[in-house]
């Protein structure tokens, strides 16, 4: 029987937790999604101005993922992926494969970003003990990331700054470095940094992971490509392996396929997830080249999620991995980097703006004090823009299928949310 919208929201309030958020605080019922608009309850229809936590690359309901998760269920929702294989799990590594340019060698799949971090640290310390280092059993990382929020991740987020200070003493003790200059810095200012860098590593450093180009929950900064090149020639002169988590930059978020690839860069370990299944459901994949696969000790990754490899979203992620490779979304960001440029002309001369900034389908405005984010919110949503601020940082990462007309929409909802955030 259906619930009301009234009883959803009583329910929600009542019972359901939120991400980052104290039980009972206001939500909005969402009855449907379709190409770039959420369907409220209430009729209301709102631009998802934030592919959904960046996720849904190519609109909600597209089509052919519809399509390929319709078929898949009349196949097989699921099975277990321990000792047992499927063609969704197939074409969809074959896809990773083509697209990463035979890189990479070996392909685990999770459940969601955090895990296949995780998993990608995991590989990094069973490197080091097939390299003969056992004693190397940290990471280092920069401050201002953000790699997800389970127990392994959270503790390469920036220990400060971040959202899990709370933990400190409980986490893992890594090596943090100072935050990247940011994008525009000037070659020495990049040399004295990358100096910096590997003066942090110690005896005890297995890996170096990093957000490549785009940092992004831990506050939404850009940085050279110069500077990931300068890390990847960091870990070669340590004998160490680099982590590029590409959860929020790859397929196309950034205006090039990977970050790492318009580095010039190869990776020794690479998370994806997000866009991979075009926001259709939960999934990452954590990428690692022969050599790190072949050095590992053991070479067995004692990890296994009960849904690894689920053949739904297997099937699903490889039509969404498919329509990456047909390559629209080139012009489709490219455009998008246009618009959003246009569309936030004169806003760095606004009251309390701090720096405005854009690359590929991603749009910041950063503030000099912490958003309202309610009242931001509330202001976009009057301009039928849904969006979601934190901190200091009111942004939007648009569905690549947005329309110049949409765009601009979402641009005069991102004003809205600054003047109405202020405080």
């Amino acid at each position: 029987m259906d619930i009301s919208a009234e009883d959803i929201a009583a329910l929600d309030a009542r019972h359901i937790w939120h991400p980052y958020a104290e039980p009972g605080e206001p939500t909005l019922v969402v009855d449907s999604a379709a190409g770039v608009y959420l369907t409220l309850a209430d009729g209301t229809t709102l631009i998802d101005a934030m592919s959904s936590w960046w996720a849904a690359a190519h609109g909600h309901s597209h089509p052919r993922l519809k399509a390929a998760a319709n078929e898949q269920i009349e196949r097989m929702s699921h099975v277990m992926f321990g000792g047992l294989t499927h063609e969704p799990a197939a074409r969809l590594t074959r896809n990773l494969m083509e697209l990463t340019r035979g890189d990479f060698e070996q392909v685990f799949y999770s459940d969601s970003g955090s895990v296949s971090v995780e998993v990608a640290i995991k590989m990094a310390l069973q490197y080091a003990r097939g390299a003969g280092h056992p004693e190397r059993t940290k990471m280092l990382t920069w401050r201002s990331g953000y790699h997800g929020d389970t127990f392994a991740a959270m503790s390469v987020c920036d220990p400060e700054g971040g959202m899990h200070s709370m933990w400190t003493g409980t986490l893992a003790q890594q090596i943090f470095a100072p935050a990247p200059p940011t994008r525009g810095a000037s070659p020495a200012e990049r040399a004295n940094y990358l100096r910096e860098l590997e003066a942090c590593i110690t005896e005890e450093v297995a890996g170096l992971i990093i957000e490549p180009v785009v940092q992004g929950a831990g506050g939404m900064r850009f940085h050279d490509h110069e500077l990931v090149r300068g890390v990847r020639e960091i870990c070669d002169r340590h004998g160490i392996v680099l982590i590029a988590d590409e959860i929020a930059t790859g397929f196309g978020r950034t205006g090039e396929l990977f970050a790492t690839q318009a580095a010039g860069v190869v990776p020794d370990i690479m998370c994806v997830g997000k866009a991979m299944t075009g926001g259709f459901m939960t999934m990452a994949a954590t990428l690692a080249t022969a050599k790190v696969a072949e050095g590992m000790s053991p070479r067995a990754l004692m990890h296994g999620p009960t849904f690894m490899a689920n053949p739904l979203a297997c099937a699903v992620s490889a039509e969404a991995t498919a329509l990456i490779a047909e390559g629209h979304w080139r012009e489709q960001v490219a455009g998008i980097e246009k618009q959003l440029q246009r569309g936030f002309e004169g806003l760095s001369e606004e009251p309390g703006v701090a720096d405005v900034r854009v690359l590929g389908a991603i749009g910041v405005v950063e503030m000099e004090r912490d958003v309202n984010m309610s009242a931001a919110t509330a202001a976009a949503v009057d301009q039928g823009v849904w969006l979601r601020p934190f901190g200091r940082l009111i942004y939007i990462m648009p569905p690549f299928i947005s329309t110049a007309d949409e765009i601009a929409q979402m641009c005069r909802g991102v004003r809205a949310a600054v003047a109405g955030g202020r405080q």
